[in-house]
Protein backbone atom coordinates (compact mmCIF):
# COMPACT_ATOMS: atom_id res chain seq x y z
CA UNK A 1 0.00 0.00 0.00
CA UNK A 2 2.95 2.41 0.53
CA UNK A 3 4.73 1.54 -2.31
CA UNK A 4 1.39 2.27 -4.11
CA UNK A 5 1.14 5.32 -2.65
CA UNK A 6 4.65 6.34 -3.54
CA UNK A 7 4.62 5.39 -6.96
CA UNK A 8 1.01 7.19 -7.61
CA UNK A 9 3.10 10.83 -5.49
CA UNK A 10 5.92 10.44 -7.81
CA UNK A 11 3.86 10.31 -10.84
CA UNK A 12 1.70 13.33 -9.73
CA UNK A 13 5.09 15.78 -9.17
CA UNK A 14 6.49 14.29 -12.46
CA UNK A 15 2.67 14.96 -14.15
CA UNK A 16 2.77 18.88 -12.07
CA UNK A 17 6.73 19.60 -13.16
CA UNK A 18 5.64 18.79 -16.90
CA UNK A 19 2.89 20.58 -17.38
CA UNK A 20 4.52 24.08 -14.95
CA UNK A 21 4.45 27.08 -17.31
CA UNK A 22 7.79 27.76 -15.86
CA UNK A 23 9.28 24.20 -17.38
CA UNK A 24 7.53 24.66 -20.53
CA UNK A 25 9.21 28.22 -21.18
CA UNK A 26 11.59 28.80 -24.16
CA UNK A 27 14.85 29.13 -22.38
CA UNK A 28 16.99 29.86 -25.37
CA UNK A 29 14.34 32.60 -26.23
CA UNK A 30 14.26 33.98 -23.01
CA UNK A 31 18.13 33.74 -22.97
CA UNK A 32 18.24 35.52 -26.32
CA UNK A 33 16.51 38.46 -25.15
CA UNK A 34 18.50 38.61 -22.63
CA UNK A 35 21.60 38.76 -23.44
CA UNK A 36 20.59 41.72 -26.02
CA UNK A 37 19.27 43.58 -23.09
CA UNK A 38 22.41 43.85 -21.17
CA UNK A 39 24.13 44.01 -24.27
CA UNK A 40 22.00 46.89 -25.46
CA UNK A 41 22.42 48.91 -22.04
CA UNK A 42 25.84 48.71 -22.45
CA UNK A 43 25.81 50.06 -25.72
CA UNK A 44 23.29 53.19 -24.12
CA UNK A 45 25.18 54.10 -21.26
CA UNK A 46 28.98 54.25 -24.28
CA UNK A 47 26.50 56.61 -26.08
CA UNK A 48 25.03 58.54 -23.46
CA UNK A 49 28.40 58.64 -20.95
CA UNK A 50 29.42 61.82 -22.26
CA UNK A 51 26.03 64.07 -22.43
CA UNK A 52 26.22 65.05 -18.81
CA UNK A 53 29.57 64.51 -17.03
CA UNK A 54 27.57 65.16 -13.36
CA UNK A 55 25.65 62.21 -14.09
CA UNK A 56 27.27 60.16 -16.71
CA UNK A 57 24.98 56.83 -16.03
CA UNK A 58 21.75 58.79 -15.99
CA UNK A 59 20.06 57.41 -19.10
CA UNK A 60 21.87 54.15 -18.47
CA UNK A 61 20.08 53.94 -14.64
CA UNK A 62 16.87 55.10 -16.53
CA UNK A 63 17.07 52.08 -19.18
CA UNK A 64 17.74 49.45 -16.94
CA UNK A 65 14.32 50.23 -14.69
CA UNK A 66 12.80 50.15 -18.33
CA UNK A 67 14.11 47.06 -19.15
CA UNK A 68 12.89 45.67 -15.16
CA UNK A 69 9.57 47.34 -15.84
CA UNK A 70 9.69 45.21 -19.26
CA UNK A 71 10.79 41.76 -17.82
CA UNK A 72 7.65 42.31 -15.36
CA UNK A 73 5.12 42.48 -18.72
CA UNK A 74 6.80 39.70 -19.97
CA UNK A 75 6.37 37.43 -17.18
CA UNK A 76 3.09 38.75 -16.46
CA UNK A 77 2.22 38.13 -20.58
CA UNK A 78 3.44 34.81 -20.57
CA UNK A 79 1.80 32.97 -18.23
CA UNK A 80 -1.63 34.13 -19.46
CA UNK A 81 -3.70 32.15 -21.73
CA UNK A 82 -3.35 33.53 -24.86
CA UNK A 83 -7.12 32.43 -26.15
CA UNK A 84 -8.11 34.94 -23.94
CA UNK A 85 -6.95 37.51 -26.22
CA UNK A 86 -8.93 36.89 -29.25
CA UNK A 87 -11.84 37.56 -26.86
CA UNK A 88 -10.74 40.92 -25.77
CA UNK A 89 -8.94 41.81 -29.06
CA UNK A 90 -11.65 44.61 -29.95
CA UNK A 91 -10.85 46.30 -26.50
CA UNK A 92 -7.24 45.88 -26.40
CA UNK A 93 -6.79 47.47 -30.26
CA UNK A 94 -9.47 50.11 -28.64
CA UNK A 95 -7.08 51.12 -25.98
CA UNK A 96 -4.38 51.20 -28.44
CA UNK A 97 -6.40 53.26 -30.80
CA UNK A 98 -7.63 55.53 -27.86
CA UNK A 99 -3.91 56.40 -27.29
CA UNK A 100 -3.08 57.32 -30.85
CA UNK A 101 -6.01 59.80 -30.69
CA UNK A 102 -4.91 60.95 -26.92
CA UNK A 103 -1.70 62.11 -28.72
CA UNK A 104 -2.94 64.03 -31.38
CA UNK A 105 -4.67 66.31 -28.72
CA UNK A 106 -3.17 69.10 -26.10
CA UNK A 107 -2.10 66.10 -24.34
CA UNK A 108 0.30 65.16 -26.82
CA UNK A 109 4.21 66.59 -26.94
CA UNK A 110 6.43 67.01 -29.82
CA UNK A 111 9.57 65.50 -29.65
CA UNK A 112 11.76 65.96 -32.83
CA UNK A 113 9.20 67.45 -34.96
CA UNK A 114 7.09 64.08 -34.20
CA UNK A 115 3.98 64.42 -31.95
CA UNK A 116 3.80 60.99 -31.09
CA UNK A 117 4.75 61.09 -26.73
CA UNK A 118 2.23 61.39 -23.97
CA UNK A 119 4.25 63.41 -21.13
CA UNK A 120 3.94 61.60 -17.64
CA UNK A 121 6.15 63.62 -15.16
CA UNK A 122 9.53 62.73 -14.47
CA UNK A 123 10.60 62.47 -17.16
CA UNK A 124 9.22 59.13 -18.53
CA UNK A 125 6.45 59.86 -21.46
CA UNK A 126 4.67 56.99 -22.84
CA UNK A 127 4.80 56.46 -26.96
CA UNK A 128 1.09 54.79 -28.07
CA UNK A 129 2.41 53.96 -31.40
CA UNK A 130 4.74 50.83 -29.71
CA UNK A 131 1.90 49.44 -28.13
CA UNK A 132 -0.16 49.67 -31.38
CA UNK A 133 2.44 47.43 -32.75
CA UNK A 134 1.07 44.44 -30.85
CA UNK A 135 -2.31 45.71 -30.42
CA UNK A 136 -2.56 45.50 -34.05
CA UNK A 137 -1.15 42.27 -34.43
CA UNK A 138 -3.60 40.75 -32.08
CA UNK A 139 -6.58 41.94 -33.93
CA UNK A 140 -5.80 41.40 -37.18
CA UNK A 141 -5.29 37.73 -35.92
CA UNK A 142 -8.61 37.79 -34.37
CA UNK A 143 -10.26 39.25 -37.36
CA UNK A 144 -8.50 36.66 -40.10
CA UNK A 145 -9.71 33.95 -37.67
CA UNK A 146 -13.25 33.53 -38.05
CA UNK A 147 -14.12 29.80 -38.28
CA UNK A 148 -13.10 27.83 -35.27
CA UNK A 149 -10.23 27.33 -33.36
CA UNK A 150 -7.78 24.35 -34.87
CA UNK A 151 -9.11 24.87 -38.56
CA UNK A 152 -7.02 25.34 -41.67
CA UNK A 153 -9.94 27.18 -44.00
CA UNK A 154 -8.55 30.28 -45.67
CA UNK A 155 -10.14 33.80 -44.28
CA UNK A 156 -13.20 35.03 -45.91
CA UNK A 157 -12.83 38.33 -48.02
CA UNK A 158 -14.98 40.48 -45.97
CA UNK A 159 -12.63 39.27 -42.74
CA UNK A 160 -9.67 40.57 -44.92
CA UNK A 161 -11.30 43.89 -45.85
CA UNK A 162 -12.15 44.42 -42.44
CA UNK A 163 -8.12 43.94 -41.11
CA UNK A 164 -7.30 46.17 -44.09
CA UNK A 165 -9.78 48.49 -42.24
CA UNK A 166 -8.23 48.40 -38.87
CA UNK A 167 -4.60 48.74 -40.49
CA UNK A 168 -6.20 51.86 -42.48
CA UNK A 169 -7.33 53.40 -39.31
CA UNK A 170 -4.19 52.53 -37.18
CA UNK A 171 -1.67 53.96 -40.18
CA UNK A 172 -3.43 57.43 -40.55
CA UNK A 173 -3.57 58.60 -37.18
CA UNK A 174 0.13 57.45 -36.78
CA UNK A 175 1.03 59.57 -40.29
CA UNK A 176 -0.85 62.15 -38.64
CA UNK A 177 1.95 62.57 -35.98
CA UNK A 178 3.65 62.30 -38.52
CA UNK A 179 5.62 59.04 -38.00
CA UNK A 180 6.36 57.68 -40.91
CA UNK A 181 8.63 54.71 -39.72
CA UNK A 182 5.60 53.21 -37.50
CA UNK A 183 3.48 53.26 -40.63
CA UNK A 184 5.91 51.12 -42.25
CA UNK A 185 6.15 48.30 -39.52
CA UNK A 186 1.89 48.54 -39.23
CA UNK A 187 2.02 48.21 -43.36
CA UNK A 188 5.03 45.27 -43.47
CA UNK A 189 3.06 43.37 -40.44
CA UNK A 190 -0.05 43.25 -41.69
CA UNK A 191 1.18 42.36 -45.16
CA UNK A 192 2.82 39.40 -43.89
CA UNK A 193 -0.13 38.00 -41.78
CA UNK A 194 -2.27 38.30 -44.62
CA UNK A 195 -0.25 36.60 -46.24
CA UNK A 196 0.35 34.09 -43.35
CA UNK A 197 -3.42 33.58 -43.46
CA UNK A 198 -3.81 31.39 -46.23
CA UNK A 199 -5.30 34.13 -48.73
CA UNK A 200 -5.03 32.44 -52.34
CA UNK A 201 -2.14 34.19 -54.52
CA UNK A 202 -4.09 36.06 -57.11
CA UNK A 203 -5.46 38.35 -54.29
CA UNK A 204 -1.75 38.33 -52.83
CA UNK A 205 -0.52 39.84 -56.06
CA UNK A 206 -3.27 42.43 -56.25
CA UNK A 207 -2.44 43.15 -53.23
CA UNK A 208 1.27 44.11 -53.71
CA UNK A 209 0.51 45.59 -57.63
CA UNK A 210 -1.93 47.87 -55.86
CA UNK A 211 0.79 49.00 -52.68
CA UNK A 212 3.59 49.66 -55.39
CA UNK A 213 0.96 51.65 -57.06
CA UNK A 214 0.26 53.45 -54.16
CA UNK A 215 3.83 54.35 -53.00
CA UNK A 216 4.22 55.45 -56.80
CA UNK A 217 1.41 57.76 -56.62
CA UNK A 218 2.57 59.05 -53.20
CA UNK A 219 5.96 59.66 -54.77
CA UNK A 220 5.11 61.59 -57.67
CA UNK A 221 2.34 63.80 -55.76
CA UNK A 222 4.34 64.59 -53.40
CA UNK A 223 2.25 63.99 -50.47
CA UNK A 224 5.17 62.94 -48.02
CA UNK A 225 6.56 65.98 -46.20
CA UNK A 226 10.15 67.47 -47.43
CA UNK A 227 12.35 65.99 -45.31
CA UNK A 228 10.78 62.51 -45.51
CA UNK A 229 11.13 62.24 -49.56
CA UNK A 230 14.93 64.00 -48.86
CA UNK A 231 15.68 60.85 -46.80
CA UNK A 232 15.02 57.94 -49.70
CA UNK A 233 16.92 60.88 -52.07
CA UNK A 234 20.10 61.14 -49.29
CA UNK A 235 19.72 56.55 -49.57
CA UNK A 236 20.64 56.64 -53.63
CA UNK A 237 23.49 59.26 -52.74
CA UNK A 238 24.25 60.15 -49.62
CA UNK A 239 26.94 62.29 -51.04
CA UNK A 240 24.85 64.52 -52.55
CA UNK A 241 24.41 66.77 -49.50
CA UNK A 242 26.91 65.40 -46.62
CA UNK A 243 26.45 67.97 -44.21
CA UNK A 244 22.55 68.72 -44.81
CA UNK A 245 20.23 65.24 -45.69
CA UNK A 246 23.30 62.80 -46.20
CA UNK A 247 24.71 63.59 -42.92
CA UNK A 248 23.18 60.60 -40.65
CA UNK A 249 24.07 58.13 -43.39
CA UNK A 250 27.76 59.44 -43.68
CA UNK A 251 28.80 59.77 -40.45
CA UNK A 252 26.56 56.19 -39.64
CA UNK A 253 29.18 54.48 -42.43
CA UNK A 254 32.37 56.03 -40.86
CA UNK A 255 31.33 54.89 -37.12
CA UNK A 256 30.25 51.78 -38.45
CA UNK A 257 33.47 51.30 -40.74
CA UNK A 258 36.36 52.53 -38.16
CA UNK A 259 35.16 49.29 -35.89
CA UNK A 260 37.22 47.00 -38.51
CA UNK A 261 37.16 43.62 -36.89
CA UNK A 262 37.00 43.98 -33.69
CA UNK A 263 36.30 47.44 -32.73
CA UNK A 264 37.78 49.95 -30.33
CA UNK A 265 36.58 48.36 -27.44
CA UNK A 266 33.68 49.38 -25.10
CA UNK A 267 33.60 53.61 -24.34
CA UNK A 268 36.49 54.20 -26.67
CA UNK A 269 34.47 55.33 -30.37
CA UNK A 270 35.60 58.39 -31.04
CA UNK A 271 32.73 58.75 -33.39
CA UNK A 272 30.27 57.81 -30.61
CA UNK A 273 32.47 59.78 -27.44
CA UNK A 274 32.11 62.95 -30.12
CA UNK A 275 27.80 62.73 -30.47
CA UNK A 276 28.82 62.64 -34.41
CA UNK A 277 25.90 60.40 -34.99
CA UNK A 278 22.72 61.68 -34.27
CA UNK A 279 20.26 59.61 -31.88
CA UNK A 280 22.92 57.25 -31.25
CA UNK A 281 21.46 55.80 -28.14
CA UNK A 282 18.32 55.22 -30.50
CA UNK A 283 18.11 54.97 -33.80
CA UNK A 284 21.56 54.45 -34.64
CA UNK A 285 22.38 52.53 -31.50
CA UNK A 286 23.58 50.13 -34.31
CA UNK A 287 26.49 52.41 -35.11
CA UNK A 288 27.79 52.59 -31.63
CA UNK A 289 28.03 48.37 -31.96
CA UNK A 290 29.80 48.79 -34.98
CA UNK A 291 32.58 51.01 -33.86
CA UNK A 292 33.28 49.85 -30.69
CA UNK A 293 32.55 45.97 -30.75
CA UNK A 294 33.35 46.16 -34.41
CA UNK A 295 32.49 43.22 -36.77
CA UNK A 296 32.47 40.69 -34.51
CA UNK A 297 30.45 41.97 -31.99
CA UNK A 298 27.74 43.74 -34.81
CA UNK A 299 27.19 39.77 -35.76
CA UNK A 300 27.39 38.52 -32.50
CA UNK A 301 24.50 41.09 -32.04
CA UNK A 302 22.84 40.40 -35.33
CA UNK A 303 22.77 36.29 -34.14
CA UNK A 304 21.06 36.99 -31.11
CA UNK A 305 18.39 38.94 -32.96
CA UNK A 306 18.37 35.78 -35.60
CA UNK A 307 17.67 33.70 -32.28
CA UNK A 308 14.80 35.32 -31.21
CA UNK A 309 13.29 35.35 -35.15
CA UNK A 310 13.89 31.97 -35.42
CA UNK A 311 12.67 30.94 -32.08
CA UNK A 312 8.96 32.79 -33.11
CA UNK A 313 9.00 31.04 -36.34
CA UNK A 314 9.34 27.67 -34.74
CA UNK A 315 6.72 28.91 -31.92
CA UNK A 316 4.45 29.64 -35.12
CA UNK A 317 4.92 26.52 -36.97
CA UNK A 318 4.24 24.10 -33.95
CA UNK A 319 0.85 25.77 -33.22
CA UNK A 320 -1.92 24.16 -34.03
CA UNK A 321 -4.17 26.96 -33.56
CA UNK A 322 -4.48 29.36 -36.75
CA UNK A 323 -5.18 32.73 -34.33
CA UNK A 324 -1.69 31.54 -31.95
CA UNK A 325 0.14 30.68 -35.24
CA UNK A 326 -0.93 34.55 -36.75
CA UNK A 327 0.22 36.43 -33.40
CA UNK A 328 3.35 34.60 -33.66
CA UNK A 329 3.87 35.40 -37.12
CA UNK A 330 3.05 38.62 -36.94
CA UNK A 331 5.34 39.20 -33.91
CA UNK A 332 8.08 37.90 -35.31
CA UNK A 333 7.21 39.97 -38.87
CA UNK A 334 7.37 42.78 -37.00
CA UNK A 335 10.59 42.59 -34.93
CA UNK A 336 12.00 41.04 -38.35
CA UNK A 337 11.01 44.12 -40.95
CA UNK A 338 11.99 46.44 -37.74
CA UNK A 339 15.13 44.84 -36.90
CA UNK A 340 16.51 45.24 -40.84
CA UNK A 341 15.34 48.69 -41.40
CA UNK A 342 17.21 49.68 -38.17
CA UNK A 343 20.16 48.06 -39.08
CA UNK A 344 19.91 48.55 -42.92
CA UNK A 345 19.53 52.63 -42.53
CA UNK A 346 22.95 51.98 -40.76
CA UNK A 347 24.83 50.27 -43.09
CA UNK A 348 23.15 52.22 -46.06
CA UNK A 349 20.98 50.05 -47.40
CA UNK A 350 17.36 51.54 -46.10
CA UNK A 351 16.42 54.90 -45.93
CA UNK A 352 16.48 56.52 -42.26
CA UNK A 353 13.12 56.47 -40.77
CA UNK A 354 13.28 56.69 -36.97
CA UNK A 355 12.47 53.21 -35.45
CA UNK A 356 14.65 51.78 -32.99
CA UNK A 357 16.72 48.07 -32.83
CA UNK A 358 14.10 45.73 -30.94
CA UNK A 359 15.83 45.02 -27.39
CA UNK A 360 18.45 47.56 -27.85
CA UNK A 361 17.55 50.71 -28.28
CA UNK A 362 17.02 52.94 -25.74
CA UNK A 363 13.38 53.91 -25.17
CA UNK A 364 10.52 52.82 -22.28
CA UNK A 365 7.71 52.20 -24.63
CA UNK A 366 9.06 50.74 -27.43
CA UNK A 367 10.94 47.91 -24.90
CA UNK A 368 7.54 47.18 -23.48
CA UNK A 369 5.99 46.78 -26.77
CA UNK A 370 9.00 44.17 -27.45
CA UNK A 371 8.89 42.61 -24.28
CA UNK A 372 4.97 42.21 -24.79
CA UNK A 373 5.68 40.03 -27.47
CA UNK A 374 8.00 38.32 -26.47
CA UNK A 375 5.61 37.09 -23.60
CA UNK A 376 2.73 36.63 -26.03
CA UNK A 377 5.62 34.25 -28.09
CA UNK A 378 6.36 32.28 -24.83
CA UNK A 379 2.25 32.06 -23.64
CA UNK A 380 1.55 30.49 -27.09
CA UNK A 381 4.45 27.89 -26.55
CA UNK A 382 3.83 26.79 -23.23
CA UNK A 383 0.15 25.87 -23.85
CA UNK A 384 0.89 24.05 -26.97
CA UNK A 385 0.07 20.55 -27.37
CA UNK A 386 2.66 17.99 -26.30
Amino acid sequence: MAETLRARSSFVRRAVGRSSPLRRMDGVLFGAVLALSVLGTLLVWSSTRTWDSAEPTALAKKHVINVCAGLALYSVVSVVDYRWLRRWAPLIYGVALAGLVLVLTPLGATINNTRSWIQLGGGFAVQPAELAKPALVVMAASLLTPTAEGTKDRPRYVNVAYCIAVWGVTAFLVMCQPDLGTTIMLTATMGAMIVFSGLRKRFIFAGLAAGVLTAVAVWHLNLLKPYQMARFTALMDPSTDPRGIGYNSTQALLAVGSGELFGKGLFHGGQTTGRFVPEQHTDFIFTVAGEELGFVGSVTLVLLLGVVLLRGVRIARECNDRFAALVAGGLVAWLAFQSLVNIGMTIGIMPITGVPLPFVSYGGTATFANMIAVGLLQAIHVRRPL
